[in-house]
């Protein structure tokens, strides 16, 4: 079983038990029991002549400064009916003795243990742990220890494990107790004196109470402010007060508000309920998350962000307590901030009252939060996705002078005895490493685990892929991601439900590879050739069933440079893909073919990384929107970060599709397969996607762009 004490603070050694009545009320003064010898035997010693040192004890203080044991016992207890100045000959004889009264036998005598207990609901959440360190720091300073308890939210043993605790000690706080009203009554005559921490107690025991009903207002009026009007609430423990307060809060809120709509999520205390609850939060279509804590947003920030899920962008989230943790969250945490050491500390002053005169009255204490508005709550998104801004105005920069270096020996492939636990590396030249291979273990379930490529560095080092960015945490370098085969998801995060929009659905499937190998390069007229590497790679649904059989060849070249030319060096990627039907037809979708317009993505996608500016040029011309959608045989990236230019160029070989593309938003493309209409595999058929890259560490015009292109696809190509 678990140790419900598990602590004791300022206190080494076990904790003080004894014997208590039913009722355990034990208060100052309630008690008168002789004092003995044994009472006050102390730390200090004495030493005759030639003696060894011995403990002083309380009959030799009585002994030294002339008096009773009685008279030294009431001076060392701090009572005030001993003549001064004998009082003080007791304490300069104990002095000299380096007497110390034990507080065992002190507690014996005075009926005191001097210590307290806390008993908290699950020592693990923050505000707990600040709200003890505000009673030790108030306790100490008094002479008391505290002890703790933690019920670990278990509601059904709160009281007897409250009523352990007061057997310990002194008297007990109790912070956000669990059990109902009727319990709670007969728990506060059994355990006083007690105070208690966000629990109204009707005049029954001194109570100090957090505003929380004020606190959801305070949210609620700022989502409303920035223009949310669907909104959940993701709801704490079943049998918690402070959650009734919240929930009241709301209440008022709607009454306010006759066009807002909040509904109502069952989530829990702890980061883990805030993370399962991600998907019933995307699935109820609301602009703005409330959750119970801060603990509860967490999760389920963690939850979005696994999803591809943007916040403030998508939807604001925001929390109550403001923990430390808080304002470093990304995005930080609009939350509302509550006094949790001053609870702590303020509970302390009133239980040390009542301790000292059990004729002390009970007393409520309110305290008010304050919202801390910060990152995660943000203006409601404006249409079913984030507006796409278009680069069509840009001005074409001129190309800069770079520096010509020969290339080097051919690019090759590194396969270790083990490539599920160790990266796939495509090397060049001495150790320069152009591009790693990932079997993709380590995503998410969520974001559709797959292979891809990633760093992919030009020949100067600069990384061309990214992998999991903020804007799009499902995004993964270079790999096959499409968003529906036969209804699984292979593309990760949301799926788009026609009449519905964006949903997060429990249908991601799997890349797994079957097998890697190496086959040799064979040199051609384009330049240096490398090795290829070669995977099988099966498609599984997202109960494990076989969809398809993919054949992946990728290969490497370096570009060749003719001597004084003052061409940039540079390197080509060629990457092939043949996916078969073997496991029954194929039918491949998209978001467009499902009711989004435009958003034909799904096939070889490149995930580009953010840089200062991204130029699109394509046979169609400058800019986003002329590429997007179009059937250019080539797109090129052009990008400026920290002084340096690089080109990504994208060719289509083969059958040209139309691109999908982002530049401004993020910077990504693929061959769309399913552009506006589904693509159809019959049972055992094939379908082919080419894509050759060339990573240039310069910036191309237009023109030589298509030049370059027209050199791969015109005969140029392995």
């Amino acid at each position: 079983m678990r140790n419900r004490f598990p602590m004791v603070y300022g206190h080494i050694g076990k904790p003080v038990t004894r014997a208590t009545p039913t009722k355990a009320r034990n208060h100052a003064g309630s008690g008168r029991t002789k004092v003995t010898d044994g009472e006050h035997m102390g730390s200090g010693s004495v030493r005759g002549a030639g003696q060894r040192r011995v403990t002083a004890t309380i009959g030799d203080v009585a002994t030294a400064a002339g008096v009773s044991r009685a008279t030294v016992s009431r001076v060392m207890n701090g009572r005030s009916t001993v003549d001064a100045a004998i009082a003080e000959r007791v304490r300069s004889a104990a002095a000299e003795l380096s007497y110390r009264p034990s507080n065992a036998a002190r507690s014996l005598a005075l009926g005191r243990t001097q210590t307290v207990a806390l008993v908290v609901p699950d020592l693990g959440n923050p505000v707990f742990q600040q709200i003890l360190r505000g009673v030790m720091d108030g306790a100490a300073e008094d002479g008391y220890r505290v002890l703790v308890a933690d019920t670990v939210e278990d509601d059904q043993q709160e009281g007897a494990i409250a009523l352990e605790a007061r057997m310990r000690c002194d008297a007990l706080v109790l912070v956000s107790p669990r059990v109902g009203d009727a319990e709670l009554s007969a728990l506060i005559a059994d355990v006083e004196p007690v105070v208690l921490v966000n629990r109204e107690t009707n005049g029954a025991a001194p109570s100090l109470v957090v505003d929380y009903e004020d606190a959801a207002v305070q949210v609620v009026e700022h989502l409303v402010a920035l223009g949310h009007r669907r909104m959940v609430y993701l709801g704490g423990p079943v049998r918690s007060a402070s959650d009734e307060m919240r929930r009241a809060g709301l209440d008022r809120a709607r009454a306010r508000h006759t066009d807002l709509e909040i509904l109502d999520l069952p989530a829990g205390p702890d980061i883990q309920a805030g993370h399962a609850a991600a998907p019933a939060v995307l699935a109820t279509r609301a602009t703005a998350a409330v959750a119970f804590n801060d603990l509860v947003a967490f999760g389920l920030l963690a939850g979005l962000n696994e999803a591809g899920v943007a916040v403030p962008a998508d939807i604001s989230v925001a929390g109550f307590d403001d923990i430390e943790l808080s304002r470093y969250a990304t995005p930080a945490l609009t939350t509302v901030a509550v006094p949790q050491a001053e609870l702590g500390r303020h509970a302390w002053r009133e239980l040390h009252a009542v301790i000292d005169d059990d004729a002390h009255p009970a007393s409520s204490a309110r305290f008010t939060p304050s919202l801390e508005v910060r990152g995660s709550t943000g203006p409601v998104p404006q249409g079913p996705e984030r507006v796409h801004i278009t680069d069509d105005d840009l001005v074409a920069r001129q190309p800069e002078e770079v520096p010509t270096v020969p290339p080097t020996a051919a690019p090759v492939w590194s396969v270790p005895a083990d490539p599920a636990a160790d990266a796939v590396v495509l090397t060049c030249g001495d150790g320069l490493e152009l591009v790693r291979r990932d079997g993709g273990d380590r995503m998410p379930k969520v974001h559709a685990r797959r292979p891809y490529l990633h760093p992919v560095h030009t020949l100067a080092g600069v990384p061309l892929t990214d992998v999991s960015p903020v804007d799009h945490r499902h995004h993964y370098g270079v790999g096959i991601a499409v968003p529906d085969v036969n209804g699984t998801s292979h593309w990760g995060g949301r799926t788009f439900i026609e009449d519905v929009g964006p949903t997060l659905l429990k249908n991601h499937g799997r890349q797994t590879s079957a097998g890697i190998r190496v086959e040799p390069g064979v040199p051609g007229a384009a330049g240096t050739a490398g090795e290829t590497l070669v995977e099988d790679v099966v498609w599984s649904d997202e109960h494990g069933e076989p969809q398809l059989r993919e054949e992946r060849r990728i290969s490497a070249r370096l570009l060749p440079v003719a001597p004084g030319s003052g061409a940039a060096p540079g390197w080509v990627l060629d990457w092939r893909s043949t996916l078969h039907a073997d496991h029954g037809p194929l039918e491949i979708r998209s978001p467009a073919t499902n009711g989004r317009p435009g958003a034909g993505y799904g096939g070889l996608f490149w995930r580009l990384p953010i840089a200062e500016s991204t130029t699109v040029l394509s046979a169609a011309g400058t800019g986003e929107n002329r590429a997007h959608g179009g059937t250019s045989p080539w797109v090129a990236f052009v990008q400026q970060q920290g002084g340096r230019s690089t080109t990504l160029l994208l060719v289509q070989p083969g059958q040209v599709r139309p691109w999908f593309l982002r530049s401004a938003e993020y910077p990504g493309a693929c061959p769309a397969l399913a552009w506006d209409a589904p693509l159809v595999v019959p049972d055992g058929g094939s379908v082919r996607l080419d894509l050759v890259a060339v990573l240039l560490d310069t910036e191309l015009t237009a023109e030589a762009a298509a030049g370059l292109a027209s050199g791969l696809t015109d005969g140029g190509r392995r």
